[in-house]
Formats: structure tokens, sequence, C-alpha cells
């Protein structure tokens, strides 16, 4: 693995850390000035894009406020050469108590050893009964 590759693959652990902490600034240190974010889920082919960094921290920060206990459970990391993807768990609990559990991916680009682009793609699966709520 090259030096460069070896500098994405620690980007992408860091960039999950920072998620996982909810840390909007840490997040966006990952990210080059001009990311280009395609949520799973909106309007467009793909998805809703967001452009920018102070559009796309936003985005980040209304999941951490949506969610309170959001994570992301990463269950791979794999970088080849400017592009890179994270396997992962997404895992949140709804404001009625329902609980979010669904596998995903995000498919990266890279300038340097910064994220450049970020696609993110999640399983669609129903809101799970809320914990100790019978089914």
């Amino acid at each position: 693995m090259s030096d460069l590759d070896t500098q994405r693959l620690q980007t992408l652990h860091q960039l999950f850390d920072a998620f996982n902490r909810h840390d909007g600034a840490a997040v966006m240190a990952a990210m080059t000035d001009d990311i280009v974010f395609d949520a799973a889920a909106g309007p467009e082919a793909c998805g809703r894009r967001i452009a920018g960094t102070a559009d796309v921290r936003a985005a980040f920060e209304t999941t951490f406020a949506t969610f309170p206990d959001v994570s992301w459970e990463c269950t791979r990391h794999t970088v080849f050469g400017d592009r890179g993807i994270s396997e992962w768990i997404f895992r949140a609990t709804t404001k009625d108590g329902g609980r979010i559990e669904a596998e995903g991916v995000d498919l990266f680009g890279f300038r340097g050893d910064k994220i450049c682009t970020k696609s993110a793609f999640r399983k669609e699966r129903p809101v799970l009964p809320a914990t100790g709520a019978s089914a």
C-alpha cells in the first residue's frame, strides 16, 4: 500500500471516529472545501446533492441533532487509488423511541489525503419498535 493510500485509509478512520463523536468540525477537517455529498435519500437520482463545507456540515449536524444516539459501526474501509469505500451499520433512535438499524456503504473520492466526494447508500428498512415495546 502506498503512503498516500495509507493516509487516505487513516482519513476514513478519523472521519468515522468524528461521526461517532458527533464532532462536525472534525468531520469537515477530513474533507476538501468544495466537498460534494450525495445523501442516501432525496428527490434526485443521486439522492440529495449537498455541496460546500457549510451546507455539508449543516446536513451532518442535523443528523446528529435528529438522532442524538446515532452511530456508524464500520465493518470495513478500503482504499484504492483516489477512491475509497466504507461499509457500516447505521444505528439510531427516533424521537418516538423507534430504532433504526441498517447496513450501508459510502463511496468516496479523494484529492490528496482529503475527501472531495461522498456518496451514501443505505438499506431501506422499516423502523423497529422501541426497546421494550411489544412487536
